[in-house]
């Protein structure tokens, strides 16, 4: 029980560009806190591709702020975001939530107005709901094939099956 309130997120969507400035502005969300690799692009992206750097802009123009929280390195995450300007954190240490209250902070965000988008559970969907965030989480872009991820996905598996049980209405 007490994993499955850690790991549950408060929504599943198919891909982050279905997460729109109109479904943000509907649960009073104007900030979102995105992990960046399998969340946004894939791991061999060294920057933002097209359809990422679209949907950031939209974000913007609709007046959302976008802070980059991820465990990739530094030189990941500036690269990333060298073009955005966002706040960024990386060696994030994910499912702590250090530096994710540190961003919240940097960007003027609290609780009730914020969202963490990412696509993994043991880790994203942990980090937002021990901070209190509304939790979005897509399906990884391309996800690692190492014994270490197939076994984080294999862990995820019950908490995935069990989420889309209870919205399949």
């Amino acid at each position: 029980m007490i994993f499955e309130k850690l790991l549950m997120p408060d929504d599943m969507l198919p891909h982050f560009t279905a997460l729109t400035p109109e479904y943000l502005t509907s649960r009073g969300i104007r900030f979102v806190f995105s992990d960046i690799d399998n969340t946004l692009a894939t791991y061999d992206d060294p920057t933002p591709p097209d359809n990422v750097v679209q949907w950031c802009h939209a974000m913007t123009d609709a007046g959302i702020t976008i802070a980059f929280v991820s465990n990739n390195d530094e030189a990941r995450v500036s690269l990333f975001n060298k073009d955005f300007g966002y706040i960024a954190y990386a060696d994030a240490g994910k499912p702590g939530i250090k530096k994710l209250r540190q961003a919240m902070a940097d960007c003027g965000a609290d609780v009730k107005n914020s969202a963490f988008l990412g696509d993994q559970l043991l880790t994203d969907a942990a980090t937002a709901n021990r901070a209190g965030l509304y939790c979005i989480i897509v399906p990884p872009i391309k996800d690692k094939t190492n014994a270490f991820f197939r076994f984080k996905r294999w862990l995820e598996k019950p908490y995935v099956k069990k989420w889309n049980k209870m919205h399949s209405k």
